[in-house]
């Protein structure tokens, strides 16, 4: 469509992300006309997967801009070794990466898979298995107690420290023959409890408030060396003494209740080729394919509310200009969400590209089980020297590995997404230690190279600009969520705004009929 001056159409859609792309996939079989913009040149916002020259051509658009407000402090290493090494893995083509902002884990019971079902759109993509969990812990022996709890099967050692495979579930409690007696018994009540926590609510709300630490001692007396395991569950980016039992419990329930809903020994999901910039994508082709309209590299400049609307129609009418000067109408205009302040917490994040597949990482998971594209490992509170000391106030950092298997990076090397919820120097910092300790810690000689990486510090805003109104048919979403699992609100947020669009004409949300099966019954 080469104009849009003077076109009326009943929903604007501005920005790709996933919240407005998973808006535009519900209103797709509406029979409303929907226009979707987007600044930018590419899909999915705070969400969107790069190249490499993609991911540079990014870090100098974003550092050149300060009104994009979602990412700032972007840096980008090209270790002189990794070009000059002829002996050492190199990097690809450009094209041959595909690197997520923000990957998450998509959990087996979650909603948004029941909706990709319901709507169809699972059949345009893949899903892999996320494995092993592991925690690392600093002290290469334990002794004494400690050293009895962790069986040798699960433990990664190395001169810096250890990785810790994170039980999946009672069976692997049950048939560890190293873990001692008394760790078993405690694991095995707390397991039978989390199952059905929410019917127990005397063994816990007096505890809701307190750190989950102290509440895993307190009633089911699980020892210290335990407990960072199941605290790795949680995916929480505090510290331990600020992930309260009310936190960690539906989390670490979500975790377990997924295991085995796909097959066993595992119960997360990631989407193949960029993550979660994938089902926006996919998003955004069913609603095309319903007849909505998408252009990329324009956004929204002005707004005219409260246009006088022709007699015969009862709607509200909207003037819309956009960043080219092309005039519009719209009945519903549904934004980006409000810009957080420069005061508000960052999250610092590193994607790095690492010359090796990191095998040891991925154990296989069981017979007629998916071979795992992606392991977590989690670097609890303190488990980090934060400048020459272990601080336990520093929050944990997380690291998702993705394999080739994810179409993100060439056979024989992995992608590294390190994440902690300390902004500043001093987060960039922890990531990048994390990091470097974990390519120490696995049982690989020569330790693996980094090819490449990308530093960057993210906030909860928005990248486009915010929609300001009191009209009750301009709507903003929230920010999008920075968990590292994704967050069943984020659906909440886009069913009510679905409803409000729809009115009385709201059917069920994101359920569709077949088209195929209604091809051929015509035929």
């Amino acid at each position: 469509m080469d104009t849009l001056d003077n076109t009326e159409w009943d929903v604007l859609i501005v920005g790709t992300g996933l919240q407005q792309s998973l808006l535009a996939l519900a209103l797709s079989r509406s029979d409303k006309k929907i226009l979707h913009v987007d600044d930018n040149e590419y899909y999915g916002g705070t969400e969107a997967a790069f190249s490499l020259q993609e991911a540079e051509e990014w870090a100098k658009r974003v550092s050149d801009d300060s009104s994009a407000a979602a990412f700032t402090h972007i840096s980008i290493d090209k270790p002189e070794s990794a070009e000059s090494d002829t002996t050492l893995p190199s990097l690809s083509f450009s094209r041959s990466y595909s690197l997520a902002l923000n990957p998450q884990l998509i959990y087996a019971r979650s909603e948004l898979l029941q909706y990709l079902v319901s709507s169809k759109v699972y059949r345009q993509l893949d899903f892999l298995a996320v494995g092993s969990w592991w925690v690392y812990s600093p002290n290469p022996e334990t002794t004494g107690a400690e050293a009895s709890t962790v069986s040798e099967s699960h433990r990664s050692e190395s001169r810096r420290g250890s990785l810790v495979k994170v039980p999946n579930g009672r069976e692997d409690v049950f048939q560890d023959q190293i873990l001692d007696f008394k760790a078993k018994r405690a694991l095995m009540k707390f397991l039978r409890f989390i199952a059905e926590y929410e019917e127990q609510p005397e063994v816990w709300t007096d505890h809701r408030s307190r750190p989950f630490s102290a509440f895993l001692s307190a009633q089911f007396k699980v020892p210290v060396a335990l407990q960072g395991p199941l605290l790795a569950l949680t995916l929480s980016p505090d510290t331990s003494d600020q992930t309260t039992t009310e936190y960690a419990l539906p989390r670490i329930a979500r975790h377990l209740r997924s295991i085995g809903v796909f097959g066993a020994g595992f119960g997360a999901v990631i989407p193949k080729w960029g993550g979660m910039s994938e089902l926006a994508q996919v998003a955004c082709r069913a609603c095309a394919v319903g007849g909505g309209v998408y252009v990329l590299g324009k956004g929204l400049s002005q707004i005219e509310e409260n246009i006088e609307a022709p007699a015969d129609d009862v709607g509200v009418r909207i003037k819309l200009r956009l960043t080219d000067g092309e005039v519009l109408t719209a009945r519903y205009v549904v934004g980006a969400a409000e810009t957080s302040s420069p005061a508000d917490s960052s999250y610092s994040k590193s994607i790095s590209i690492v010359g090796s597949a990191c095998t040891p990482l991925f154990p296989s998971l069981g017979e007629d089980t998916p071979a795992p594209a992606c392991a977590v490992v989690v670097f609890p509170s303190g488990s980090l020297p934060s400048g020459s000391d272990y601080q336990v106030s520093t929050p944990p950092v997380h690291v998702f590995i993705h394999n080739s298997d994810t179409g993100e990076c060439p056979t024989g090397q992995c992608i590294l997404y390190g994440f902690t919820s300390l902004g500043g120097e001093d987060g960039a910092k922890l990531v990048k230690n994390a990091v470097d300790t974990l390519l120490s810690t696995m049982d690989i000689t020569p330790s693996p190279p980094i090819l490449w990486s990308i530093h960057y510090e993210q906030r909860a805003a928005s990248t486009g600009p915010s929609i300001s109104t009191t009209n009750d048919h301009i709507i903003n979403f929230p920010p999008p969520s920075l968990d590292l699992a994704f967050d069943g609100a984020v659906l909440e947020s886009v069913k009510s705004i679905w409803k409000k669009i729809m009115g009385d004409d709201a059917g069920e949300f994101l359920v569709f009929d077949d088209r195929e099966a209604n091809i051929d019954d015509d035929e």
